[in-house]
């Protein structure tokens, strides 16, 4: 089987790496030269998009938003234009689930097959290849394509059809954002109230406050570190894909458009390219609170 992929960024370049380490024949393209030579002395093949297109079994992608994904594959020209039919398109990049149907559609009649497959668990997990995979696509074609994402991932779960895949990474996003939002008001709360951050973050660990969130980002916020494993326009990014589906489905989401905001400040503010986690930055603005310090 080969297999080709399209975008190295802080994810897809150890993705990359945990294909090569499992045996795959890789074909890789990006924009920026140097992700691609470095996947290439990993053992990876450089290749336009059309030859990705022309020559590998899979074509996967790894891509910011919407836009880039549609750009790649649906313009004249594009990635679909050199796919034979038979082949499989997976896009790992966390999208709005109505592009994925509308990208599927186009690839159906082109007698190509789709999975949307977006992950969760940052630079970290993409890196010892334990990611989170949420899958839509039909039964069939995920079951042949399983074992390629298990060399990426620990966890493979299909949603249901297409869609189904990045609708759960929204659903994601959403309960990350706001949990490391809460963490964030509570960190603050203990501070300003004399309590050592590190203390309530080890008393409460461990009882049903206790999660994956606080465990990776409670010592980021205590100790001022706010070098990315996902950054916040990213999350940003993703928070808008889940405003914007939730408009189309007629779904509430109150608490994602509250944290959204806080965001948009930090992004205003120069931190877009920060951490998720300094949404505690927010927090020391408002307060003059610098949690741990």
């Amino acid at each position: 089987m080969k297999i080709g992929l399209i975008g190295l960024g802080i994810m897809g370049k150890p993705m990359a790496k945990n294909l090569l380490k499992a045996g795959y024949e890789l074909m890789v393209n990006d924009r920026n030269q140097a992700n691609v030579d470095e996947v290439v002395a990993a053992g990876a093949k450089a290749a336009t998009q059309a030859e990705i297109g022309e020559t590998c079994d899979v074509v996967l992608t790894m891509l910011p938003n919407s836009p880039q994904v549609k750009e790649v594959m649906l313009t004249e020209g594009g990635v679909a234009d050199h796919m034979k039919p038979g082949s499989l398109f997976i896009d790992m990049s966390s999208i709005n689930p109505v592009a994925s149907k509308e990208i599927a559609q186009v690839l159906e009649k082109k007698g190509v097959e789709m999975l949307d497959a977006p992950v969760s668990g940052g630079e970290p997990k993409a890196i010892d290849g334990t990611l989170s995979f949420m899958v839509g696509g039909k039964q069939e074609v995920f079951d042949k394509c399983k074992d390629l994402l298990s060399a990426m991932g620990a966890s493979v779960v299909r949603c249901g059809d297409v869609g189904a895949g990045n609708t759960t990474k929204l659903a994601n996003q959403i309960i990350v954002a706001c949990n490391i939002q809460a963490l964030a008001e509570a960190l603050t709360l203990a501070q300003k109230a004399g309590v050592d951050p590190q203390l309530v973050f080890e008393a409460i660990k461990g009882g049903l406050a206790g999660s994956t969130v606080m465990n990776a980002k409670a010592p980021m916020m205590i100790e001022g570190n706010d070098k990315p494993g996902f950054k916040i326009d990213l999350h940003i990014k993703d928070l808008n894909n889940a405003l914007d589906c939730a408009h189309t489905v007629g779904a509430l989401l109150p608490m994602t458009a509250e944290v959204q905001e806080v965001l948009q400040w930090l992004h205003n503010n120069g931190c877009g390219q920060c951490d998720h986690s300094a949404i505690a930055k927010y927090y020391e603005k408002m307060t003059g609170i610098e949690i741990g310090r």
